[in-house]
């Protein structure tokens, strides 16, 4: 009893911070918008009350088309890598783990370059080429890695993070050797350095229709199998002990974080850090139970990832640095400080 109380605590604190964030990062930009004015915009959308508007009607377009899907997509994004990190952490039992560790960042990576150069162009749900080819490119490398790691029946972590390293470097110099040799793509380095270094550029609603369901779903599941998670934490012989099948297990946890590692690639790029340090920040604050540390690492990385978004944007505004960048810049330091204070040797 006294456990469930200090989940919902948590929580329940951890979402008022993220909803502070949300109103925040709406707010400001190269046009600030009062945060009471955003609050009854809001409530008159909703049909909650009637208030008089004393606002320019442009307000509510820069709130409602522009900025509020950029950072409902952040809040998803931050998410899902998150929880994908927490996932890798837990399953690799390896503390450098983070959602790109099995190569699902090369192959968004090469998936996003071959879409570039290719001369084709269609939309899916708002989805262009690139992001489908990017979401397509990360889930057939997990898919490569997994089976190229499995022997016997049975997939060994060290193999999985060997074949992981080596399928990455290979895509890797795949991808620089298609831009040396290809002119289309010499041309269009602005937008493979902006991929690679991850942020949010035109976002629609439509967009997150697709992508929103699929994260909820990630992550929901990954929930229900937090008990097998804590299990792996005595490595994959403690976990069989305890009755778990632990070939079953690591399938299903390798397809549920590369399916959130890859819905939020398709749509921001390669954002780096979010899914690293998020869960280490919560391991050394919360603790190392699965129960707790999966939705506290999903609400933080989204409450970090769309500050860090709001700093891009108005660092330089009108122009914006990439997220990457920002997520590392702040993260590292936040991290450090946390493994410094907590004055205790790190455990998972």
């Amino acid at each position: 009893m006294r456990s469930r109380k200090r989940i919902i605590s948590v929580l329940t604190i951890l979402v008022i911070l993220l909803l502070a964030c949300v109103i925040v990062s709406c707010a400001f930009g190269p046009v600030n918008v009062s945060l009471l004015n955003i609050i009854k915009m809001t409530l008159n959308k909703i049909s909650f009350t009637n208030f008089e508007p004393v606002w320019p009607a442009s307000h509510e377009t820069i709130i409602f088309n522009v900025r509020l899907p950029r950072v409902i997509a952040g809040v998803f994004v931050g998410a899902a890598l998150a929880s994908a990190g927490v996932i890798f952490q837990g399953l690799l039992r390896n503390p450098m783990a983070d959602p790109y560790i099995i190569g699902t960042s090369a192959g968004a990576a090469l998936g996003a370059t071959l879409a570039m150069m290719l001369p084709i162009s269609f939309a899916f749900l708002s989805l262009g080429v690139v992001p489908i080819a990017a979401f397509c490119g990360a889930l057939i490398t997990v898919l490569l890695v997994y089976n190229l790691a499995r022997v016997g029946g049975k997939t060994p972590v060290v193999s999985m993070l060997l074949a992981g390293f080596v399928t990455s470097s290979m895509l890797a110099g795949i991808m620089t050797l298609l831009i040396s040799i290809n002119s289309s793509l010499q041309e269009k380095l602005t937008s493979v350095f902006r991929f690679l270094m991850g942020g949010f550029a035109i976002i629609y609603w439509n967009q997150l229709i697709v992508i929103i369901p699929l994260v909820i779903i990630g992550i929901f599941l990954t929930q229900l199998l937090a008990r097998q998670l804590n299990a792996f934490s005595l490595g994959e012989e403690g976990a069989a002990h305890l009755g778990i099948n632990t070939e079953r297990a690591k399938l299903i946890f390798l397809a549920l974080g590369a399916l959130l590692t890859a819905t939020a690639v398709s749509i921001s790029g390669l954002i780096g850090f979010v899914g690293l340090i998020t869960p280490h920040a919560m391991r050394l604050i919360l603790g190392p139970d699965h129960r707790l540390l999966l939705p506290a690492s999903a609400i933080s990385g989204a409450s970090f990832l769309i500050i860090a978004d709001l700093v891009a944007r108005i660092m330089i505004a009108p122009s914006e640095v990439p997220v990457g960048a920002i997520t590392a810049v702040i993260g590292a330091p936040f991290f450090i400080y946390l493994l410094r204070r907590s004055k205790r040797e790190y455990t998972f």
